[in-house]
């Protein structure tokens, strides 16, 4: 049985068969009387620090494609095609409802959201060089590159909201800034941090849930966002970094402090680096911290 969305009333009455005298009959106990179920999702995002909170803000756009269990997901002809779901502060809802028969499905949930999805196993993707700043589609530069992924398989259609875990799928870096016994004074609040030597393009495959760097992308720099007085972090496509490049810039009072290596970014990895700055940069120590999954 091919099962379908329901959307409007029109639609509706043509399915059972109801007549024009049913239309002050609200749609809601018409697609109950027909055995349909609206569809609702709660999302958590992994930066919540407890199951009942979330990080999503009022205005958050999630992508959504739901298709039957049996059948492969597909760009189009699924259940939901990327529907759009947005948060108002406490529950997600489509633009118009969306409603499924009893069945199996598999949901597939990203974010945040793309208009325009090209390819479901090598969509394009771009983390933020300036994750600094604000993007023209109004997100900081850092909460746009941190592409997140949630699924469920053989979901029982049902009226109750499908709860959905949302988890990171590129990288994270934090660069910690230490003040050495040698450097005069206190580090100042504010630092420029920059990543050298990263590709900033992935490919992501929404089936699957896993970001890929893109095998023709040219290594490009990015801006870190501040985190706290002496701590600045950056998402990065997930990749192995073979030769020891300049990697990590810190310009203070106009004076530049460069951290050379090797490295391999891990999907859905915290890496922790710490720099200890002294007087002079020749004199900058360097410790790589452990890793930390279920990052937030």
């Amino acid at each position: 049985m091919k099962y379908k969305i329901y959307g409007g009333l029109m639609a509706i009455a043509l399915a059972i068969g109801i007549s024009s005298c049913s239309d002050d009959i609200p749609e809601q106990n018409i697609l109950e009387e027909a055995g349909k179920m609206k569809i609702e999702f709660s999302f958590s995002h992994p930066d919540a620090t407890r199951a009942t909170e979330t990080a999503f803000e009022s205005g958050d756009i999630v992508g959504v494609f739901l298709c039957e269990s049996h059948l492969p997901l597909e760009t189009g002809g699924n259940v939901l095609n990327n529907e759009k779901l947005s948060f108002n502060g406490s529950t997600w809802a489509t633009s118009l409802p969306a409603y499924w028969d009893r069945g199996l499905y598999n949901v597939y949930a990203y974010y945040p959201y793309k208009n325009n999805i090209e390819s479901i196993s090598d969509l394009s993707f771009e983390v933020e060089r300036d994750q600094s700043g604000i993007t023209s589609t109004g997100m900081n530069g850092y909460e746009a590159s941190d592409f997140m992924f949630a699924s469920g398989k053989s979901i029982t259609a049902s009226a109750s909201p499908v709860p959905l875990s949302f988890k990171h799928i590129m990288s994270k870096l934090t660069i910690r800034l230490i003040k050495g016994e040698e450097y005069e004074g206190e580090l100042p609040s504010t630092a420029t941090v920059v990543l050298h030597n990263v590709a900033t393009k992935a490919t992501i495959d929404l089936a699957a849930g896993v970001a890929t760097k893109d095998m023709y992308a040219e290594p490009k720099s990015i801006i870190a966002r501040q985190a706290s007085a002496t701590s600045y972090t950056a998402i990065v496509v997930p990749q192995r970094i073979d030769n020891r490049v300049p990697l990590v810039e810190v310009i203070i009072n106009d004076i530049s402090y460069m951290f050379e290596s090797k490295f391999q970014f891990k999907p859905g990895m915290h890496h922790i680096v710490s720099m200890v700055i002294e007087a002079s940069p020749e004199q900058t120590k360097i410790n790589i911290g452990g890793e930390i999954t279920n990052w937030n």
